[in-house]
Order: structure tokens, then sequence, then C-alpha cells
């Protein structure tokens, strides 16, 4: 077994311990299968965590092993890596937490045993102020994915009535997100509000959708509309991300063109990097997308909608 390899990444080099530590066995792939993963898809991945506060889903053993959440940047971190100073009230603690500007900060979390990596919906320059509105369509234990995409519809629907332009992806997992560029001039209060305030338009045109937030009280063949996830603190898997999964499965974008035949299982970390060579960062143009939240705002108002302050941190 190769001790350690030597990555050139523009113009940093970090050295990758254990390289053919198999991560997935169901698939024999390698710590540096992982590391050579990020490169190929790297204009995504970073623009997915760019100087957005980055919780790391290690797996120091492997999918084999247990799966370490950490939101602290270790001592001993290379000098040049970046981070970025967060609050946690409630515990009355902080915690420097990455924040990636470069490819090369990728790879070092890959070195760290990182497998999936969950930005904030917000950036460095005001955290407390989130620039990503995100709709996670869950899927209840008895529902299939047809019906994922069918609720995606409506989603799509309301959100071109609204003149918001949605980024979908899959999650990685059984369901699907959407992003929208919003200005960084709310709250995560009021995001949520105006997330949920959407999240009842969509429950109010199908029987398919719920917005009913308690496990035990929703209708277990529903699709969940989590405006929860943008929640303070509340990450979801970022686009490009590999999902600690048997089959390294990848939370991928995709065209509204292509939600009604997607199959989130033809995207792993292996099928991935030849899509995005021949298509290239599906998101790339969010950051020219912005919509304002001032009529989900009115709609929040309207329907009297409130959201618990306690779900964040």
């Amino acid at each position: 077994m190769t001790d350690a390899v030597e990555i050139e990444v523009d113009d940093r080099l970090v050295r990758v311990s254990n390289p053919d530590r198999v991560y997935f066995p169901e698939r024999g792939w390698t710590k540096l299968d992982l590391v050579e993963y990020y490169l190929a898809v790297g204009d995504g991945i970073v623009n997915a965590l760019f100087e957005r506060p980055c919780m790391l889903h290690r797996f120091p053993k492997g999918l084999a092993g247990d799966k370490v959440h950490q939101k602290r940047v270790p001592h001993g971190a290379p000098p040049w890596l970046e981070t970025v100073r967060l609050t946690f009230p409630r515990y009355d603690r902080t915690a420097d937490e990455l924040c990636v500007t470069e490819l090369a900060a990728v790879v070092w979390a890959v070195q760290m045993s990182t497998v999936e990596f969950h930005p904030w919906n917000s950036r460095r320059a005001d955290p407390e102020k989130p620039d990503e509105w995100r709709i996670d369509l869950d899927p209840g234990p008895d529902c299939d994915f047809a019906t994922v995409q069918r609720v995606a519809a409506v989603a799509h629907e309301v959100l071109d009535e609204l003149g918001a332009v949605g980024f979908p992806k899959t999650s990685g997992g059984s369901g699907l997100h959407v992003y929208v560029r919003i200005p960084p001039e709310h709250g995560f209060t009021e995001v949520r509000r105006a997330a949920l305030a959407f999240a009842r338009e969509v429950e109010r045109r199908t029987d398919e959708a719920t917005t009913t937030w308690w496990r035990k009280d929703r209708d277990p063949s529903q699709v969940f509309i989590d405006y929860n996830q943008n929640a303070r603190d509340h990450t979801i898997a970022a686009a490009y991300s590999v999902r600690g999964v048997p089959d390294g499965r990848v939370s991928t974008p995709i065209t509204w063109d292509e939600v009604p035949d997607v199959d989130p299982r033809d995207f792993t970390l292996e099928t991935v990097p030849p899509r995005f060579a021949r298509l290239g960062d599906l998101h790339a143009g969010i950051d020219d997308a912005v919509f304002d939240l001032a009529p989900l705002l009115e709609w929040a108002d309207r329907d009297g909608v409130d959201v618990d302050d306690d779900v964040g941190e």
C-alpha cells in the first residue's frame, strides 16, 4: 500500500496519505479516486462552496467505519487554508469552519477523510444573511421518486410565476433540491418564512406535497417540502458533493428538462466527471439570477406564516 502521494492543485501541493484506502467497499473506490473525482469537477464544487462556512462529513475508515460531523478545522491545518468564525449563542461557543476559496482546500478536506461537503446558505461576508434559498423535496418512506418529480414540476411552475430562476439538483439520496439565489438582505427567520410561504403554495396545488413538520403527523406517501433547511446552521450536501452511500452517489446539478426522466442512481463519482466535462457546471449562472423575496414575504404576511426561532443552531 502506498503511504502517501503529493497532489499538485494550482500553486499548492497537498499531501494525501493512505491513497489506496478503500472508501467505497461496494465499488472498490479509494481515497485517491475521491480526490480525482473532486479535481475533475473542480470548478463546480468550488462554485458551490465558495466563501461559505462548511461542515465536513468525514469517514476516517471509509464507509465501513463511523461518520464524523466536523465543524471546526483542526489544529495543524496548512496556513493558506481559509476559515470563517461562527458563533453559537445557545452553546456559548464559536467554531472556525472551513471556507473554501480554492480547489486545494477541497483536496485538503478529502485528505482529512471528508466525503461530503455541507455548506451554509450564507457567505462569510455576513454569515447571518443567507444569499441562497433552498427548496428541499424530501420523500416520505412510502413515497416513490416519480412523486418527487411531479412535485418538482409544481414547484417549477410556482417559481416561473414568481419570476424566480431555480437551479435543480439531485440530493444524492432519494430527493431533489432546488436553489434560488437571493440578495443577502434578510435573516434566517425571514428566509424561512418566505420558504414556508412558497412551500404552502405548492402544497395547495398538489395533494402529493406537505409542509407538516412533525414526521409522525405526515402522510408517508407525500413529499415533505423541508423549508427548515433554510434555518441557521442547517446544511445539505453541496452541488457536486459525493454522498456517503455505498454506490458513491453524487448530488448533481440537472436541467429542468431532465427532471421528469432523471434517475439519481445514474450520478456517481465515476459517471459525473465525464458529464461535467461535457456539460460544464449547470449551476454556473446562479449568481446572475438573483430573486427578491418581497413577493414571498407578502404571501407570508397574507397567510399569517410564522416559524419557530428555535429550529436554528
